[in-house]
């Protein structure tokens, strides 16, 4: 027989024990959205900062052409900073949708000089959106690049080289025609990180410049087509 004096406190008990439970539970299932990043940013010295409301994603920082798979969070808005030695900090709010992928590729600007301060600098921060269910296989191309317009050259099964014209901060879609395997990229006559094909998806390969002003390709694979936000 239990006191009457010491139900409530059970019930408490009870309650407290449930609260922790039904906690639990919403942690492992969900909803969620992802945030995914990819490093361009070649200015500045030292690691690159991911910042998430305050926190950082990994304390020891990401390197220039690091990209972070699908990082989950619940889907709300979340303010991001990216921060690295010797170049002014990017900031931008991000809306994190159930099941949805957002993804950032920060980048450095050279900001001209103007009558309040010199020239410098600056990280700024491409958001790439999904918009679509890709319907077929797709090779997408975006370029964070200092060139105004990059000539890509792409090889498919039928070993012609097929040229593709990618403009600064936008994309370029092209069909797959080959069933899996690889496909050759080239830039100038120089070979960059072929994309990985595999039997769907979109396959994205975007473009930047390393700390030696040459161009390089970062791929990855999502499964609806992205465009610029």
């Amino acid at each position: 027989m239990i006191s009457k004096s010491l139900l409530p406190l059970l019930f408490r008990c009870v309650a407290l024990v449930l609260g922790s439970a039904n906690a639990q539970e919403d942690v492992n299932h969900g909803p969620y959205g992802f945030l995914r990043l990819m490093d361009a940013v070649s200015a500045g010295t030292g690691q690159l900062d991911f910042v998430i409301d305050g926190k950082p994603v990994r304390p020891e920082g990401y390197s220039l052409g690091d990209m972070t798979g699908g990082l989950a969070l619940r889907p709300k808005r979340y303010n991001v900073e990216l921060r690295r030695e010797g170049v002014k900090k990017g900031e931008t709010k991000v809306d994190i949708v159930n099941n949805g992928t957002v993804t950032l590729i920060p980048f450095a600007e050279l900001v001209p000089a103007s009558d309040e301060r010199p020239a410098q600098w600056e990280i700024r921060i491409l958001r790439l959106k999904q918009y679509d269910a890709a319907s077929k296989r797709t090779a997408t191309f975006v370029s964070v690049s200092r060139e105004p317009e990059i000539k890509v050259e792409i090889r498919q099964d039928d070993d012609k080289w097929e040229s593709l014209f990618v403009p600064r901060l936008g994309v370029v879609h092209a069909d797959i025609k080959q069933a899996r395997g690889y496909l050759p990229i080239r830039y100038k006559d120089r070979n960059l990180k072929a994309l990985s094909i595999a039997p769907s998806g979109n396959f994205v390969s975007v473009l930047y410049d390393d700390e030696n002003g040459m161009v390089q390709s970062k791929s990855f694979i999502d499964y609806k087509y992205l465009s610029p936000d």
